[in-house]
């Protein structure tokens, strides 16, 4: 598009997440600013490459979902409020999950959203000339965090912005971005990566051991947020991995009392943030279980610590288990999303697992 000139208003880069959308939209921007490019690549040492790769370039702006935090001393804060952080963040590691980026923001403990405030701040950044005379660029992250008010103010701009200024939506749920956003969009698939490719990223890019990279590689869905995440922190791994086996083993066992225990352990966890992404964790193992009921446990990227614990679940398991277990998990996500009490969302998961088992 940046060659042909035909450089579309609006694009909604759409990805599991930490599968690389955010990268690929930073270098694209670059790109369309860049004043030496060529071979389908940035120059790297005009003004304007220098200026986005410290994520300072003036034109560029990054809107992402915030709430109220401790680190900052504003009571109704905006992306501009956290824009330091936001760039500490992304240097280091761009391929950040969600639950990364609250708690780097200090919200850990609250959802993220997209408030009206944001529109107010790029239809006033949007209105000014460009100060490099290049292209004006607002990437947000999460579009899904939107409310109504803010898509709806922003309607006219998206669909008909000013000369040489692009909107770059990057989502991890485009089935909850406002069909008033998405349908004002071209829309293009961020693709998981090859087992070997992610490996020899997780390697050569990030330093990780040759070994922890492959079998790491071989069980994040393709997504290098997913495995850096997982080998940073395999304390947090550990600890949905006890949790989702004890409510399986009851399950299992038929005893109630220990899936009752399970939702309590569940609804326990530290932040609403992290109870979604144990419920994202759930759905991948259950997708582990009905791929060994398949008979393609070699290819369902399972550690070889934990081949015994799905053999023996998905050999109990009925039929249908997976397919109704992976619906609630996705249910509960969206009454976590909703506010709904989480001992009510977690001890109606664990019993409807129970009777589906």
């Amino acid at each position: 598009m940046a060659d042909s000139g035909r450089v579309g208003h609006a694009l909604l880069l759409y990805e599991n997440e930490g599968c690389g959308a955010l990268p690929v939209a930073l270098a694209y921007v670059q790109y369309l600013n860049c004043i030496d490019r060529k071979d389908g690549d940035s120059c790297g040492q005009c003004p304007a490459c220098r200026q986005m790769s410290r994520l300072v370039h003036p034109d560029t702006h990054f809107i992402f979902p915030v709430n109220s935090s401790s680190k900052v001393d504003v009571s109704k804060p905006t992306s501009e409020s956290f824009l330091g952080i936001w760039r500490e963040l992304v240097a280091e590691n761009p391929y950040f999950t969600e639950s990364e980026l609250y708690a780097a923001l200090g919200t850990e403990g609250k959802s993220g959203v997209i408030a009206i405030a944001e529109a107010r701040y790029i239809l006033e950044k949007l209105s000014l000339s460009s100060i490099e005379d290049g292209y004006k660029s607002v990437l947000m992250w999460l579009p899904e965090k939107m409310n109504a008010e803010t898509a709806n103010k922003l309607l006219k701009i998206v669909e008909e912005p000013p000369e040489k200024t692009v909107f770059v939506f990057i989502t991890h749920n485009p089935d909850r971005v406002l069909p008033t956003i998405f349908s004002r969009c071209q829309s293009y698939r961020v693709l998981p990566l090859p087992k070997e490719e992610l490996a020899s990223v997780l390697t050569d890019v990030f330093g990780k051991d040759g070994q922890a990279a492959r079998q790491q590689a071989a069980i994040s869905g393709g997504s290098i947020g997913v495995a850096l995440n997982a080998m940073g922190d395999r304390e947090e791994y550990q600890s949905f991995m006890q949790i989702f086996g004890g409510l399986l083993k009851g399950c299992a066992g038929r005893d109630l009392q220990a899936v009752l225990d399970a939702a309590d352990k569940m609804s326990a966890i530290g932040s609403r943030e992290k109870q979604k992404a144990f419920c994202i964790f759930a759905g991948e193992c259950l997708r582990k279980i009905f791929m060994t009921r398949l008979g393609m446990s070699e290819t369902a990227g399972i550690s070889p610590d934990e081949a015994a614990f799905y053999s023996e679940i998905s050999a109990k398991a009925s039929d249908s288990f997976c397919r109704k277990a992976m619906s609630l998990t996705d249910r509960s996500v969206m009454l976590l999303d909703r506010n709904v009490n989480q001992k009510m969302v977690f001890c109606d998961l664990a019993g409807q697992m129970f009777l589906s088992f």
